[in-house]
């Protein structure tokens, strides 16, 4: 129950409304307007950046002080002492697995990565040089033609079963979407290996050669996954809500988030990083680009750096920083001419006043796609990685508001269109 209330005073109402105000556990009040709708009324918020669109105990962010929170747990803490499974496994259930927990979720997850065998005749339907998002949002959706018993929603073990799966297959098949992509066969996974251990098998092993997976290659995976792992209520996350508050099935939803996260604005960033990079051309020009991206009129913008939500540093981006030194370390990579460009910029930008004023720091963007580049992943490749990280968080979002109360999401419009009129006569 709310214990403090709001007044709106609206012309033409004899009273004002008195709105509830609700307390969260941290983070701002919030003002239920559910009411106004009896009184012919709604509210104007394109984007629902002044709206919660729902009530969650998964994770908690703070903009301005730099904090990202998994069920209570610090970002920073969980990329030191979890891992991507075990951080998949709290969002999930809410609670760290206790060890024979871990040990039989670690089980459980390696045991679905396999895809049913006529999902290869399946791809063959897609054009060899279609875009990997194109083709990810086709097969992710089409779980649901493969795996109909666990499609029955307000079952908890349907529900489970179903996240497992999604959680196993996504490496799967974006490591199938490479292959598709160049040309090369499909690589069964490996139980023997660890879920980034495998992405990275079945990315780049063939049946003619399988070469040992570095240990390091394999952490950087594993840190990419996790930290991408939620992000509270974003443009993805929302989608899936939104898909499942119909009642459709958690293999649709989680195509449907694919998909929005296909788009530029939300998913390419680490992907507009590299293209930037490739922009700027070499280091004697990065000075000339820095002024570009602090001239208002100029269309140049500085990718990497800054965040919508983040006015400070994206506390994801110092482990990072951190993964994407040991990559660079261990490939020898530390003269490639774009990764050192990189680094030079990165340098200049955080010692630079204009952007430390403006809270333009490098952004979990900014190194992750350094990484993935290092790593050999092509950068069109770069969304998808992002969606098979993402992946928990969506299905802990979607099982969070299937598993409780919810009603089918409809926003409403302010109209600007013509009023009635006749249909002219002829």
């Amino acid at each position: 129950m709310a214990d403090k209330k709001a007044q709106l005073t609206v012309d033409g109402l004899d009273a004002p409304l008195d709105l509830p105000i609700y307390e969260g556990t941290i983070g701002p009040d919030v003002i239920d307007v559910r009411s106004l709708v009896a009184q012919g009324k709604f509210t104007y918020d394109p984007g629902f950046v002044s709206t919660a669109s729902c009530e969650s105990k998964i994770t908690y962010i703070d903009g301005g002080k730099g904090v990202l929170l998994h069920r209570g747990y610090p970002i920073e803490e969980l990329a030191e002492n979890s891992d991507f499974l075990e951080t998949s496994f709290l969002l999930l259930h809410g609670e760290l697995p206790t060890a024979e927990q871990k040990e039989e979720f670690v089980s459980t997850i390696g045991k679905h990565t396999m895809v049913n065998e006529q999902l290869v005749s399946f791809f063959k339907g897609f054009r060899r040089d279609a875009h990997p998002m194109a083709v990810m949002t086709g097969v992710v959706g089409a779980l649901s033609a493969f795996y109909h018993d666990s499609l029955d929603i307000t079952d908890a073990k349907h529900r489970e079963i179903a996240a497992h799966r999604l959680i196993a297959k996504m490496p799967t098949l974006a490591a199938m979407v490479y292959k598709y992509n160049i040309g090369q066969p499909f690589m069964y996974p490996r139980n023997d290996l660890s879920y980034s251990e495998n992405f990275l098998h079945m990315m780049f092993n063939t049946p003619a050669e399988e070469k040992p997976i570095s240990p390091v290659l394999a952490n950087a995976m594993d840190k990419v996954f996790l930290l991408h792992a939620d992000h509270e209520q974003n443009a993805s996350t929302s989608t899936v809500r939104m898909a499942g508050s119909t009642g459709a099935n958690p293999f649709a939803c989680i195509a449907a988030g694919i998909a929005a996260l296909w788009g530029p604005a939300h998913g390419g960033a680490n992907e507009a990083v590299l293209k930037m990079l490739d922009e700027i051309g070499d280091e004697t020009r990065i000075d000339e680009f820095l002024n570009k991206a602090k001239d208002k009129s100029d269309p140049f913008r500085l990718m990497g750096f800054g965040h919508r939500v983040y006015k400070s540093y994206d506390p994801r981006a110092v482990v990072m920083k951190k993964c994407c030194d040991e990559v660079l370390a261990e490939l020898g990579l530390e003269d490639d001419p774009q990764l050192k460009m990189a680094m030079k910029l990165e340098k200049i930008a955080l010692e630079d006043e204009y952007f430390k004023a403006r809270g333009l720091y490098p952004n979990v963007d900014f190194y992750s796609g350094i990484i993935l580049k290092a790593i050999g992943i092509p950068t069109e490749l770069f969304t998808v990685i992002f969606a098979t990280g993402r992946t928990p968080g969506w299905i802990a979002h979607w099982n969070e508001m299937i598993g409780g109360e919810y009603r089918i999401a409809r926003p409403r419009q302010l109209y600007t269109g013509h009023t009635k009129r006749a249909y002219p006569k002829k």
